[in-house]
């Protein structure tokens, strides 16, 4: 069976899979295929979410550029990420005591735990890990408690998500950070989304005093893919490739398979084609 992932209007990638699961929830349809190229593959209303055998390219380099340059974190916020790999590389963190997994549809967590053990490897069901079903936007509104980062792990900026990709969410978000943290989140494809990723980058800006956009392929997407960090105080530039390596190895940061100090610097180093779309 052919999967297709819809890049725009005019281009896209496909993958070869046979379905072995699905689950209509009452958000979305939610399936799961096997695939030659990338293992298990979870598709949600047909769009590619997350698979087996390139996870490591989008989960560690959403975490550990914001998360590496943050002193000490130790409360986290991950909107959406139901798949467990977001929470798997913020768990290696040793500082970190807690996080809030905040996913709208529980049905994402039921299929992950069923067969995504390779992307999450036990994290959902790790102590520091408290799983909240739900609204993330109310559950940032409502929040009495403060985070040291915020990461949106959502779907595109369509449907339910819209309204987290929006000033007024980012606001909320700004809000319930403590002194010091970042919202981080992903911002698409900065050749087939240039609009998307220029809008958010500006949103963020309206709101943010340090905006860090930071760019990946993603094997899955067939796209090189943005990221972005938001803060008021940090700013993932600031991390030498050196300083880089020496904080993972102080701070027992293993099971790495893409990210490392050089990869910190070439990720935030920006082709001309960026710059150029974002002046």
């Amino acid at each position: 069976m052919r999967l297709d992932e819809t890049l725009n209007t005019g281009s896209g990638v496909y993958f070869e899979g046979a379905p072995i699961d699905a689950l209509q929830t009452p958000f979305q349809h939610i399936e799961v295929f096997d695939t030659p190229e990338l293992g298990k593959l979870m598709r949600i209303d047909g769009a590619n979410m997350v698979s087996e055998r390139d996870e490591f390219f989008y989960h560690e380099n959403l975490v550990h550029p914001a998360a590496i340059s943050h002193p000490l974190p130790r409360d986290v916020l991950v909107i959406g990420g139901g798949d467990g790999g977001s929470i798997e590389e913020l768990l290696k963190h040793p500082s970190v005591q807690r996080v809030v997994l905040a996913e709208l549809d529980g049905g994402v967590i039921e299929m992950a735990r069923k067969h995504f053990q390779s992307v999450h490897r036990g994290a959902l069901d790790d102590p520091r890990v408290e799983i909240r079903l739900g609204d993330g936007m109310a559950r940032v509104r409502e929040s009495e408690n403060r985070f040291d980062l915020i990461l949106l792990d959502l779907t595109d900026p369509v449907g339910p998500a819209e309204a987290l990709y929006t000033p007024l969410f980012y606001a909320d978000c700004q809000r319930a950070l403590n002194d010091g943290g970042a919202l981080v989140l992903h911002i698409g494809s900065p050749f087939s989304h240039p609009g998307r990723v220029r809008q958010s980058l500006t949103h963020l800006a309206s709101v943010f005093s340090i905006v860090v956009p930071w760019f990946v392929h993603i094997p899955m997407y067939g796209a090189t893919w943005g990221f972005a960090s938001a803060s008021n105080r940090l700013d993932p530039r600031s991390r030498s490739t050196a300083q880089v390596d020496a904080l993972l190895a102080e701070r027992h940061i293993g099971q790495r398979r893409y990210y490392n100090g050089s990869t910190h610097a070439a990720m935030l180093a920006l082709p001309e084609y960026v710059m150029d779309m974002l002046r």
